[in-house]
């Protein structure tokens, strides 16, 4: 094969390591971006964390060495940010959504130390006891043998945070050595000596024992008692089915009678372990603020969700643009990545004010009436609005949240695929769920809708769904269906 040389002209897209870096800026959540910009910080001498005290301290340029930190105004943002180009779009006055932003990048005020007295730092630094610290100091304060201690232990190891026991006799059997010749009745005598603890019904095995720990622990005046427990121990099957007819043929109870008995049993805790473990509350910080001014709603960007940042003043003005030495060259180079740094955090923040704005002009029907208004969206719906790829606006909508008066959403919450109506119109897949919903919600208990007959009601609303799509919806919404729904009481 004859080797030669040829000239061949192409493009392509080159990911600039600055490209990369305003991408993954993009898509990353408040928290995650919260350490992104830490660790900025901690790896660039020429970024500095704005103090809150600095917040209303003037900027006259009295002092050589002070820099403006990252302001709201167009011009600043371009001298911090370098000769780069800053794309600040403004948004035409004639549209019913206003917006503003603020591109401080501000956290929350740090947490001054208490004066009072009686702080309680337990009450800061202290963590929720779990269930099984809950058990274990029931289990202390239990008179038993080390050889019935080992066993309940190993039993406490083996409850879910339900409280049921998902071990097996058998699987703590064999996590003891044959030595200890531990038998499968010692075992179940700690057991039944565990289920005595509290929360009641702790240590089941499966919901039939549990509930029947639960009424046997009950006092015997009770009235309706013995007919739940036999209800329990026989006929569980039937009552999860909701089989009326078939519970009144088996307990041979009349309508009223039964109906006592069932509220009896919905008295009881079927996942008591819930009542000791919980779970630490999660708290969602909104990158995007929505509120409604007169006949307007407006948007804006969330100033407490990143941290304040500027470039070093000081350490900025020691860069000397002749010299080539090592030293200056270390802070020429650092100062470039922290104008690019800030540069990417304006992009990111523009982006999303652009991308939340546009949302909020589609989807104000949902913001004025709730879920049941809510338009079809998907992604090319805006990208095309704010002229940019799909790709973005994923990366945009993704663990970002939106505060509204309704509540606090993901962004993505807001797109929906749509069904087509008799008159030629759209509805979203998210206003058919709440529909859906609000009919089950209000529904007869005794005669539940049907999926057909839900099907028939949205027709006389003129959504044209099949029944197999209401049945998708339903159990999305995990809403049972009409035979689990029907209801005594």
């Amino acid at each position: 094969m004859k080797q030669s040389l040829s000239l061949k002209l192409g493009q392509q897209l080159t990911m600039t390591p600055q490209l990369q870096q305003a991408i993954r800026l993009l898509q990353l959540s408040t928290l995650d971006l919260r350490q992104e910009i830490q660790l900025a910080i901690e790896s660039n001498p020429m970024l500095e964390l704005v103090e809150e005290n600095e917040d209303e301290a003037p900027v006259d340029g009295s002092g050589p060495d002070e820099e403006p930190a990252v302001s709201p105004d167009v011009d600043e943002v371009r001298e911090l940010a370098g000769d780069g180009d800053v794309m600040v779009e403004q948004m035409p006055e004639d549209l019913p959504v206003d917006s503003s932003w603020d591109d401080v990048f501000q956290s929350a005020p740090a947490t001054q130390p208490s004066t009072d007295d009686d702080f309680d730092g337990a009450e800061r630094t202290g963590t929720e006891e779990s269930l099984q610290d809950h058990l274990l100091w029931q289990l202390n304060l239990t008179p038993m043998s080390d050889r019935d201690l080992a066993i309940a232990r190993a039993i406490i190891d083996g409850i879910d945070r339900d409280g049921m026991l998902i071990a097996t006799i058998e699987e703590i059997l064999s996590g003891f050595p044959a030595e200890y010749e531990i038998e499968e009745d010692e075992v179940i005598a700690v057991l039944k000596r565990i289920q005595q603890f509290d929360p009641s019904g702790v240590a089941a095995r499966d919901l039939r024992e549990c509930l029947l720990i639960q009424l046997n622990q009950l006092d015997e005046e009770t009235e309706w008692l013995s007919e739940a427990r036999s209800l329990v121990a026989d006929h569980l099957d039937l009552l999860a089915s909701h089989d009326v007819p078939a519970l009144v043929r088996k307990t041979r109870l009349e309508d009223d009678d039964l109906r006592s008995v069932i509220r009896l049993i919905r008295s009881l805790n079927p996942r008591p372990g819930t009542a000791i473990a919980s779970d630490e509350t999660e708290y969602v910080v909104p990158d995007v603020l929505v509120r409604r001014e007169r006949d307007k709603w407006v948007v804006e960007l969330n100033p407490e969700t990143a941290p304040r940042v500027r470039i070093n003043a000081q350490y900025a003005n020691l860069v000397r643009r002749a010299d080539s030495g090592d030293a200056n060259t270390y802070l020429r180079d650092n100062l470039q990545e922290a104008r690019w740094f800030l540069k990417s955090l304006i992009s990111r923040n523009e982006t999303l004010l652009k991308v939340a704005t546009k949302i909020v002009e589609h989807q104000r029907g949902f913001l004025e009436y709730g879920e049941e208004a809510m338009k079809p969206l998907v992604l090319h719906d805006i990208a095309e609005a704010v002229s940019m790829h799909e790709s973005t606006i994923s990366r945009v909508t993704t663990r970002k949240y939106m505060h509204t008066p309704r509540g606090i959403f993901e962004l993505k919450y807001f797109f929906s695929s749509h069904v087509g109506t008799s008159t030629g119109g759209e509805v979203s897949s998210t206003a058919i769920r709440a529909l859906i919903k609000k009919l089950t919600a209000e529904e007869n208990p005794r005669k539940p809708l049907s999926d057909s007959k839900i099907t028939a009601i949205l027709k006389t609303q003129k959504i044209n769904v099949a029944r197999r799509t209401v049945a998708k919806y339903r159990e999305l919404l995990s809403i049972p269906p009409s035979n689990e729904r029907k209801r005594l009481v």
